[in-house]
Parts: C-alpha cells; sequence; structure tokens
C-alpha cells in the first residue's frame, strides 16, 4: 500500500509541476498583452503632384513663410526629358530632393566616422595598399587607389540604377508619373 502511495504521488507531483509551470507561463505573459495597444492603420499620404498643389500645401502649413517660397522657379520648370508636364517636374524634384538629402547624410556620417581612431588610427591588416594611418578622410581619400574609387563610384551608379526601376516588372511606376 505505501508503495502505491508513494507511486500515486510522484505521478501526481510530476503532473502538478508541469501543470504549475504551465500556469506561472500563463500569468507570467498574461500582464504583457494588456499593455499591446490595437496596431495603428497605416498613414496614408497624399502626394501633392503639381505647383497649385504646392502653393496650397504652403497655405495650409502653420508658420512662415506664408507664401510659396521657391526663388529659382524650379517648380514651374519643364526639364529636357521631353514634355511631361509639371507633374513629372515635381515629382523629379521631390525624388531628388529626398535623395541628396540622404547622400548628405551617409557623407557627413562617413566623414564622421573617417575621423575615428577606429577607421584611421593602425590596423593589423591594412584595408587597402598605401594605407597611411592618422590620416583626415580628405587624405583618406585621396590615399585610396585609382581602383578603389572607381569601384565606390561604380556601387554607387547601380544603386542610381535600381532606384531608377531599372529590371523592375512592370508593376513599377517611375516617380515622374506618379510613383513613390
Amino acid at each position: 500500500v505505501k508503495q502505491r502511495i508513494r507511486k500515486i504521488d510522484r505521478v501526481f507531483c510530476k503532473q502538478t509541476a508541469s501543470s504549475m509551470s504551465k500556469l506561472i507561463l500563463a500569468l507570467a505573459i498574461a500582464p504583457a498583452a494588456a499593455f499591446v495597444g490595437p496596431s495603428p492603420a497605416a498613414p496614408t499620404t497624399a502626394l501633392k503632384e503639381s505647383l497649385a498643389d504646392l502653393k496650397q500645401l504652403q497655405k495650409d502649413l502653420p508658420g512662415p513663410p506664408g507664401e510659396y517660397f521657391d526663388p529659382l522657379s524650379l517648380g514651374s520648370m519643364t526639364f529636357d526629358w521631353g514634355p511631361q508636364g509639371e507633374e513629372a517636374t515635381v515629382g523629379w524634384l521631390r525624388h531628388s530632393e529626398i535623395k541628396h538629402g540622404r547622400v548628405a547624410m551617409a557623407g557627413f556620417l562617413g566623414f564622421i566616422a573617417g575621423c575615428t581612431p577606429l577607421v584611421s588610427g593602425e590596423h593589423a591588416v591594412l584595408p587597402y595598399r598605401g594605407y597611411v594611418a592618422g590620416c583626415t578622410p580628405q587624405e583618406q581619400w585621396d590615399n585610396i587607389p585609382q581602383a578603389g574609387k572607381l569601384q565606390i563610384i561604380a556601387f554607387v551608379g547601380m544603386l542610381e540604377s535600381y532606384g531608377e526601376g531599372a529590371g523592375s516588372d512592370g508593376s513599377y511606376t517611375h516617380y515622374t508619373k506618379g510613383g513613390k
């Protein structure tokens, strides 16, 4: 009888431990779900496609300047890629402003990184032939071999080509034709 009681006790303890660990896990996870809100709807942005839309957008925005600011009259120009119209010009200017802003940020980050001892200091393995430790970023660029500079420029050109939709399927809409 004692052996039977011990056997029942062991089986009961195993089931209780398993059930208890599941219960503790459920109680630990449940409060976290209370702090998770519903997922917000994806924001929608209506692109302003014409010069009149841009002028109205400027009037609707708070703060100065109160009027449309375009000192070079770029918004009213038509560039030399054919008679595509004002919408294509606004799309091209918007895209180029975003792209040039990103390039400027990456260039600044590269300049700052080039000033750090991690990049400009001594290395166990030289990053390229002719590497000189302790140089400024301008001197580092001058020290890179011509083939290395051409590789960098070719890589940037490939990124540009990809950004223009090279090799895209038929669903791609170019940014001068209303695409994003």
